[in-house]
C-alpha cells in the first residue's frame, strides 16, 4: 500500500470551514485503510489545541499523540482548495496534507511535505493541479530530491 495514492487525492474542493476540510483529509486515510475512524477526531482534537497551519497555504493536520494505536499504517491525504479555507489569524489553506505515521515515521513525513511546499514553483503547480496523478507526482518528485 503506497503512501500517497490517485484514491487519497482531492481536488477542486469547497468547504465551509477547516473542520469540513480536516473530516475530509481524516475520511480518506480512512477510506485507505491507514487508520480507524477515530482518527477524524484525534485530527480534530489536535487541532483544537495547535494549529495545523504551517504557512504558505498549507496544512497538515495529523492526530494526537494517543492516536497511535488508531493507526494502521501510514498514509498520507492530499485536498486541493483552490479558493481556500480560513485556518484562523487570517490565514488560509488551499492545501490540506492530512497524515498518519506508524512507528517514528510522522517527524521525517512532516519535514518531506514541508520540502515539497517550500518551493514557490512546487506550490504554484500543486495550486493548479488538474488531476490526482499530476499531485502525486509533485509530491513524489520532492520528496526523493
Amino acid at each position: 500500500m503506497s503512501i500517497l495514492s490517485a484514491d487519497k487525492v482531492k481536488l477542486g474542493v469547497k468547504v465551509g470551514n477547516k473542520y469540513e476540510a480536516i473530516r475530509i483529509a481524516g475520511q480518506l486515510l480512512v477510506d485507505a485503510g491507514h487508520v480507524d475512524s477515530g482518527y477524524i477526531d484525534k485530527m480534530l482534537e489536535r487541532e483544537d489545541t495547535l494549529s495545523t497551519y504551517m504557512g504558505g497555504g498549507l496544512a497538515i493536520p495529523h492526530g494526537t499523540k494517543d492516536s497511535k494505536e488508531l493507526i494502521k499504517s501510514t498514509g498520507m491525504s492530499i485536498v486541493q482548495i483552490p479558493d481556500g479555507v480560513d485556518f484562523g489569524e487570517g490565514e488560509s489553506a488551499f492545501l490540506i496534507v492530512g497524515i498518519a505515521a506508524a512507528g517514528d515515521e510522522h517527524l521525517e513525513i512532516l519535514t518531506n511535505v514541508a520540502m515539497v511546499c517550500s518551493d514557490d514553483e512546487n506550490l504554484e503547480r500543486i495550486r493548479k493541479a488538474s488531476s490526482e496523478a499530476e499531485m502525486i507526482e509533485i509530491f513524489e518528485s520532492g520528496m526523493e530530491s
